[in-house]
């Protein structure tokens, strides 16, 4: 099984099977300029953490330690889930802090007899872009060695050539390409791996997956999907816990009864932390600061956002970095107004096209109406047109995540930043 290995402060590339040095001018050039970004890049990620460890409030990235609070029943039920080799679904609102979460937990489990294996799949726009992305995380992160890797490409991969590429930087990983087609190997294959992997080692995997909405983008998803579960269901030493950022896809991914993975495992539905959990946790923080912040303070802080995670915590930072000595309204005001300016370009990519009836549909909700659209009343009050357009704007926001339906059939917004912005601009 033939296979390069780029050592790329040399001045050739070592062929693993033959022991064979070829000469490689043009590439020790270019893999000296790689390692220098490389180097670059290392150092300003080191920065980059740095000030985020001294930052009061993250937001916009995963957190954990100190900038992680509450979410105590949920790494509770996720870690028992994890532990017993159930699969787990995770569903929530963007920006509640899933992948915050499961990095927690994760943290947690015991690794002498768990190996977590994280990826997300944003950026995968085929099925053999995923088969690439699933089985490279696998090897990756199932090694504590890179001989490792290497061995288990060899156990497993047999038909492929992959290239490891090292850099003598020790902060970076391995970077490894596999280069999987449906020529080499069969979807069946890649996605039986975690577990002839899990029985090698005598470890039990866990998969997490994010933005796993991604699956139903592929072209024929269905199939796709069915030999997912066919073969995910089936294996005794790897679980699952699949979750993403846009909850209207992974509803129709997990709870209808058509699609295949609906009932795959626990469904876990995150809600918003408790007001009561972010006053210590705001409170601590100012106080770090020097800065005094009243509870009531911190109450219409959370309330404002909807205690929506990443919003209570850019707000929280807005705040601090307005405040001086003490937080009043003033400053919350202020806060607010910057945060909206900070959103305001998304908000209005979001809104950019929309028709009349839709703005005005946007500006009923606003109003107070959460139901009974198609009621004369409250298509002449707000011009809406007809009953059968009610259907097609609410399919058109859903799908543009500003709106969205709740278990009970009221249609809420999506983010509860966006009316107190549209609030301002319309």
């Amino acid at each position: 099984m033939p296979f390069s290995i780029l050592f790329s402060p040399q001045k050739h590339t070592y062929n693993a099977m033959n022991n064979k040095n070829i000469p490689q001018v043009h590439n020790f050039v270019v893999h000296k300029i790689v390692n220098c970004a490389i180097k670059v890049v290392s150092l300003q990620t080191k920065r980059l953490f740095f000030d985020m460890k001294k930052r009061a409030f993250i937001y916009g990235v995963a957190v954990d330690g100190n900038n992680f609070t509450d979410r105590v029943a949920e790494t509770r039920r996720l870690k028992n889930d994890f532990e017993n080799g159930q699969n787990v679904i995770l569903i929530s609102n963007r920006r509640i802090g899933k992948t915050s979460l499961v990095k927690h937990v994760c943290s947690q489990v015991d690794t002498d007899l768990i190996n977590v294996v994280n990826m997300d799949i944003y950026d995968c726009r085929s099925e053999y872009d995923f088969y690439n992305k699933f089985a490279t995380s696998i090897l990756k992160q199932t090694a504590q060695k890179s001989d490792m890797i290497l061995q288990n490409i060899k156990d497993f991969l047999v038909r492929l050539s992959p290239k490891i590429s090292f850099s003598p930087d020790v902060s970076n990983e391995i970077s490894v390409s596999l280069g999987i087609t449906p020529k080499e190997y069969s979807a069946e294959e890649i996605l039986q791996l975690p577990e002839l992997i899990a029985q090698k080692n005598g470890k039990r995997i866990v998969v997490c997956i994010d933005e796993f909405q991604q699956i139903g983008e592929f072209a024929d998803s269905i199939t796709i999907q069915k030999k997912m579960r066919g073969i995910w269901q089936l294996q005794k030493h790897v679980s699952y816990c699949l979750f993403g950022s846009k909850k209207h896809l992974l509803l129709n991914l997990f709870q209808n009864k058509r699609m295949p993975f609906y009932q795959f495992g626990d469904t876990i539905f995150l809600s918003t932390i408790p007001t009561a959990d972010w006053i210590p946790f705001i409170k601590n923080k100012f106080a770090e600061k020097q800065i005094s912040i009243s509870d009531l303070l911190i109450e219409q802080l959370c309330n404002i956002v909807c205690n929506h995670s990443s919003y209570v915590q850019q707000l929280a930072w807005n705040v601090m970095l307005n405040a001086e000595k003490e937080v009043t309204e003033e400053t919350l005001d202020e806060a607010l107004n910057d945060m909206l300016n900070q959103n305001s370009a998304m908000f209005y990519q979001q809104t950019e096209g929309l028709s009349g009836y839709q703005i005005n549909f946007i500006k009923a909700l606003i109003g107070g109406v959460e139901k009974d659209f198609t009621s004369q009343k409250v298509l002449s009050e707000y011009n809406l047109g007809t009953k059968s357009n009610i259907a097609r704007i609410v399919t058109l926001l859903t799908n543009r995540e500003l709106i969205e339906k709740t278990t009970n059939g009221k249609i809420v917004f999506s983010d509860p930043l966006f009316p107190l912005w549209f609030k301002r601009e319309f």
